[in-house]
């Protein structure tokens, strides 16, 4: 049967492997679940000590990978012997589990990842924070045709789109041209869109008349800009 020794390095489960991986080592399959039971997501299985996997012992691999995934967590491996490094390769899971030569850079790996993830949270939120404002535009056709509505007026801004009050010239689907300004600054940006709502008079008559449009093919830059704006303008309002 595979042995396994566990240890714990920071938040990090490492789990010691000597053996064979094979038929033999659903036990493996085991302490990992019993590692998620008690709280813990990352795991790091040290190969260093491994000699063989067969072709069940990849299927116990798969399973252990899908148990951690299934349950929000990291699976790494390092210090995979170069006569195996062929065995996942051929597998593909060499594509799919991340492998590293040393414990030092696995560990350190981990903690960059949660880096990465809170900062892709936070652009996450900041994409769809909406803000309260009143801001004139001019809206067109997205084809350069009629309908033309100039100087209305932007009640409700994100990152991705926005409600503008005081047009009814445009249907669901339609692509529209909007040009406006973001305090403090005097540059002009000309954005596209698509109208993805509209207020029904009869239930919404706050709102109507008025469109509903998700901005498109807008730049990163562009997308920053109207964050950034949301953002500064957020901290003052205030709340409750």
């Amino acid at each position: 049967m595979l042995e396994i020794h566990l240890r714990q390095k920071k938040n990090v489960i490492v789990l010691d492997l000597c053996g064979k991986i094979d038929v033999d080592s659903a036990n493996l399959v085991e302490i990992i679940g019993q590692v998620l039971r008690d709280g813990y997501s990352d795991m790091l299985c040290n190969f260093e000590e491994i000699q063989i996997i067969d072709y069940m012992g990849m299927s116990v691999i798969a399973i252990a990978y899908k148990e951690v995934i299934n349950n929000q967590g990291r699976l790494k491996f390092v210090n995979i012997p170069a006569h195996l490094l062929g065995v996942l390769a051929i597998s593909g899971m060499d594509k799919v589990i991340d492998i590293y030569a040393t414990e030092e850079l696995a560990l350190n790996a981990f903690n960059e990842d949660k880096a990465i993830e809170n900062i892709k949270k936070m652009q996450l939120r900041r994409r769809f924070k909406r803000l309260p404002v009143d801001l004139k535009i001019e809206l067109k056709s997205g084809l350069g045709h009629e309908p033309v509505c100039l100087k209305l007026d932007i009640l409700n801004l994100s990152a991705v789109g926005a409600f503008i009050f005081g047009c009814d010239k445009f249907k669901l689907g339609d692509d529209v041209l909007l040009k406006m300004k973001l305090p403090p600054s005097s540059e002009e940006m000309e954005l596209e869109a698509k109208v993805v709502w509209i207020p029904d008079k009869a239930v919404q008559p706050h709102d109507y008349p008025g469109i509903g449009v998700e901005f498109r093919n807008l730049s990163t830059a562009e997308q920053q800009k109207i964050a950034e704006f949301i953002e500064r303008n957020l901290s003052h309002i205030p709340t409750d």
